[in-house]
């Protein structure tokens, strides 16, 4: 008799329907984007954003932010308060509808805001959906109502419980332990995100409380500088070239823009663009139009008034945003971001609305400001000059075909397949480790680019040393995506970049090295998830012949005690030469064994600050930073 396949019907039965908020308890990484750390913030920033619209709608000054010692978080602010009234069609109360329905809320054009953030309505309810337990109470209209939920249904009626003369809402949650693998607030990051806020809507108080631990930490967040004061808290520790920061602003019915500048003495430009708060790291039309507006209103500047000579030419903006920082903030009714992650704006018309305010103003600010303007035009003229001598450097490492291995590095080993999706490199440190490399990979899609000693700084390096740096020549050929305004990544001739270093203070200052090169020369690869840090086993344990690996004191101490009064040998790893290729592959290249770090930079601004601090000029700053930060480390060789 034959033999058959069962195959289960697929028919109407098979179609399954989620209802209320169960598709979020189902998938909830495609609505916070983990189940880790990352989304248990998330749901922090969802109740805030709430709050934020308020603010930016003109209904709100106030807002606290309690991390409590239960695990809960307790959100409050003195808007409107959520509407209280019974939406017919579902027979409930707007309060429980926002919280149990997604696509729910006052922006999808009912006139409750001009502007807001959360445009997709999923923000509250994707919260209350993922908490053990949520709790709200809002002040309105005179009276104070309360409505309590778990697990996103909610557990009783909305009811008035007492009066006040406040308005206002009050959202008091816990997380899920059985959604979430990780349930403990990271005072620092939710901070980041709140101070970035605060920044963004000047003369807006945002409080955030921590009373876990045995001292409660408090800090507020008010700056009646806006995004000036941005500007001024991004530039700390760096040599300034003008004295006044530029600010720029301009309103129109359905949409308003502000822009602060101001140059520092360095090589890196930092332009962070926002839509209605919401960080769009991956800039769109408003960044567009601002990087037009400054090239073309420098260039008329320099030309009018004869600093620059006719046989230089124009200034290119690479050259007019050498050492920039800028934050370019638009606040407007209907924003069309590029996918749901609102990483880019798309709206074309926004394109020419921040040209011409920026043109205006900018063009005004020179002619009032004419020592600031020379300043700034001979800082461009100068990375002008830098750019023509460093471009013979660059052009060396211009990949002109992703099939041009006559061009690739000689040291560089690459792999036999040519799908960049199926590849990868390693950066290795030394030539030592990189041999061992050679040997252990599988030489069908690892590559290995051996390094020597520590490569250039690029955070206190102009470009035509970056791109003079041999070590640099050789990552970017072999990356094959070229760098800055040059990059493209679609030409990237592997999908993974391992960074693999020694477990030591000289590994972990050339891993600082690289990302920081990453960071500053090819975001995008780290954006695009491309980068990924290596973690080799710093000890090797031997009980009766049979060896397993420890990657740390902890992981060591448990195997130890697995093991019991056996006797077991340690061998501590000093550096990736001292494992034989068979060792290195079954612990740090293998990828059914390996344990890889993928690099993420969740906040672009903390980013900044962090590579600036630790490998820019500011000497004082480095060393509050690691004095601050001493007590965090657990094993300081990691």
């Amino acid at each position: 008799m034959e033999e058959k396949d069962v195959e289960q019907a697929y028919d109407a039965k098979s179609i399954t329907v989620l209802d209320g908020l169960e598709a979020v308890r189902k998938r909830p990484g495609m609505y916070v984007g983990s189940t880790g750390a990352r989304g248990l913030h998330h749901l922090v920033y969802e109740v805030v954003d709430n709050s934020i619209d308020e603010a930016m709608a003109g209904h709100c000054t106030h807002i606290l932010v309690t991390l409590e010692e239960d695990g809960s978080v307790t959100v409050v602010d003195d808007g409107r308060g959520i509407p209280v009234g019974e939406i017919a069609r579902f027979k409930k109360s707007a309060v429980e509808v926002v919280l149990t329905m997604l696509h729910a809320g006052g922006k999808f054009g009912g006139g409750g805001y001009r502007v807001a953030g959360g445009l997709h309505g999923v923000g509250v309810s994707v919260v209350n959906a993922l908490s053990e337990w949520l709790d709200i109470e809002v002040g309105r209209d005179g009276k104070v109502y309360r409505q309590s939920f778990a697990r996103g249904k909610a557990t009783s009626k909305l009811e008035e419980v007492g009066k006040t003369k406040k308005t206002g809402t009050i959202v008091h949650f816990k997380p899920d332990a059985k959604i979430f693998e990780e349930l403990e607030f990271r005072f620092d990051t939710i901070a980041q995100r709140l101070r970035e806020v605060a920044y963004l809507n000047g003369g807006l108080e945002i409080v955030l409380e921590d009373r876990r631990g045995t001292e409660p930490r408090k800090e507020t967040y008010r700056y009646k500088g806006g995004i000036q004061d941005f500007v001024r808290f991004l530039n700390t520790g760096k040599e300034t070239i003008q004295r006044r920061i530029i600010f720029v602003g301009g309103k129109r019915e359905d949409a308003e823009v502000e822009v602060a500048i101001q140059y520092n003495n360095g090589y890196i430009d930092n332009i962070f663009t926002f839509t209605n708060n919401i960080n769009t790291h991956e800039g769109g039309t408003h960044l567009v139009g601002f990087k037009a507006a400054l090239t073309r209103t420098i260039n008329d500047y320099a030309r009018g008034h004869g600093l620059v000579k006719e046989k230089e030419g124009s200034l290119s903006g690479e050259d007019v945003r050498e050492g920039l920082t800028a934050v370019v903030s638009v606040k407007m009714r209907e924003p069309q971001f590029e996918g749901q992650t609102k990483t880019r704006l798309g709206n074309p018309d926004i394109k020419g609305f921040v040209e011409s305010t920026v043109n205006a103003r900018l063009s005004e600010f020179l002619e009032e400001n004419p020592g600031d303007a020379k300043n700034l035009v001979n800082k461009a003229l100068t990375a002008s000059r830098a750019r023509s001598a460093a471009r013979q450097a660059r052009e060396l490492v211009r990949r002109q075909s992703v099939l041009e291995s006559s061009s690739l590095p000689g040291k560089l080993a690459d792999c036999s397949i040519r799908d960049p999706s199926l590849c990868e490199i390693y950066l290795v440190e030394g030539d030592s480790a990189g041999g061992s490399a050679k040997q252990a990979r599988d030489r069908s899609f690892q590559a290995i680019l051996p390094l020597r000693g520590k490569i250039l700084n690029v955070e206190k390096a102009g470009p035509s040393r970056v791109y003079s740096s041999q070590e640099i020549q050789a990552i970017i050929t072999a990356l094959g995506t070229n760098v800055r305004d040059d990059f493209d990544i679609t030409r990237a001739r592997y999908h993974k970049a391992i960074i693999m270093t020694d477990a030591d203070v000289d590994g972990a200052h050339i891993r600082t090295l690289l990302l920081t090169f990453f960071y500053r020369y090819m975001p995008d690869l780290i954006e695009q998830g491309y980068i990924y840090v290596a973690q080799p086993p710093l000890y090797r344990v031997t009980v009766s012949k049979k060896s397993t690996y420890a990657y740390d004191d902890e992981e060591l101490e448990r195997t130890l005690k697995e093991n019991g009064d056996r006797k077991a040998q340690v061998q501590r790893f000093k550096g990736l030469g001292e494992m034989n290729p068979e060792q290195l592959w079954e612990t740090t290249m293998d990828p059914q064994r390996r344990n890889l770090l993928q690099v993420n930079i969740d906040d672009a601004v903390a980013a900044d600050r962090v590579f600036y601090t630790l490998m820019g000029n500011d000497v004082e700053s480095r060393r509050n930073f690691i004095q601050e930060r001493a007590h965090d480390v657990r094993f300081l060789d990691i």
